[in-house]
């Protein structure tokens, strides 16, 4: 589970398993259909945390702490850029404080490695790292998913949580997010969604998004049409590309330098 063709990261890390679905964005995650999958290659990590409802393979709610997979970023000699719980979410209301600390201590041990931490749950953010953990580690970048206006109110809840780098993953790009404030955030990345029930996204929510970010100074990374490309028609999300205003957007926050 290290290696990955996620763009904007090296590697992923998952000390916790299962999740559960809590807006919209949530509705086609990639990783209800993994965790079914790695299952049924006998991974016994993932058994019995998904279920079927009709065709979907939906997550049951059940979450585990992976204690063996926090041994995981020390083995890794060279400095790598880890997505920290790509099949799960470290903030999850089932993950203990005490666990949670545990991940931080990891980091806080291997500071050639930067931590990128994604949650859709980002107001326990807030509160544990000013109150229980206190500290800013350089390494370790905070973020959120924002997927339509509905949820923009996440902004505030990463923007109050101490970072030394903070971004948002506008990804699935479902909906326009309208006018939002992207004062002391480092990094957006935007994205459509993919796969057979993939829902559309539209080149002005993109514009919208793009141009909030230069106004603000925020890095900006297009990671993909996804299904529906450009011109709002459907094909393989690798035909479709990364090209946005006839280029592609790579650029990555200017973050503290991790020591080697």
């Amino acid at each position: 589970m290290a290696e990955t063709q996620i763009e904007w990261t090296d590697a992923t890390w998952n000390p916790v398993a299962g999740c559960s679905i809590v807006t919209a964005g949530c509705t086609h995650c990639y990783a209800m259909e993994m965790a079914k999958r790695l299952e049924a290659m006998g991974v016994q990590k993932y058994a019995g945390l998904t279920r079927k409802t009709g065709r979907r393979t939906v997550w049951n709610g059940v979450v585990r702490e992976d204690r063996q997979a926090l041994t995981i970023p020390h083995r890794w000699r060279k400095p790598r850029k880890i997505f920290v719980n790509s099949m799960s979410d470290l903030f999850h209301d089932q993950v203990t404080d005490e666990f949670i600390l545990d991940v931080w201590q990891v980091m806080r041990e291997t500071p050639r490695h930067n931590y990128q931490i994604l949650t859709k749950r980002p107001e326990r953010i807030a509160e544990l790292v000013s109150g229980r953990i206190g500290e800013v580690l350089p390494n370790v970048w905070l973020g959120t998913s924002i997927e339509n206006a509905e949820v923009v109110d996440r902004i505030e809840d990463l923007r109050r949580s101490p970072a030394a780098i903070r971004f948002i993953s506008f990804e699935p790009l479902i909906g326009a997010v309208g006018a939002i404030d992207l004062q002391d955030i480092h990094w957006a990345i935007v994205g459509g969604e993919s796969g057979k029930s993939a829902r559309p996204i539209r080149e002005e929510w993109i514009d919208e998004i793009h141009a909030q970010c230069l106004t603000a100074g925020t890095a900006f990374f297009f990671k993909q049409w996804g299904t529906w490309g450009k011109d709002n028609k459907k094909r393989s999300k690798k035909a479709n590309g990364r090209e946005y205003r006839g280029r592609t957007w790579d650029e990555m926050p200017a973050a503290p330098q991790a020591v080697v």
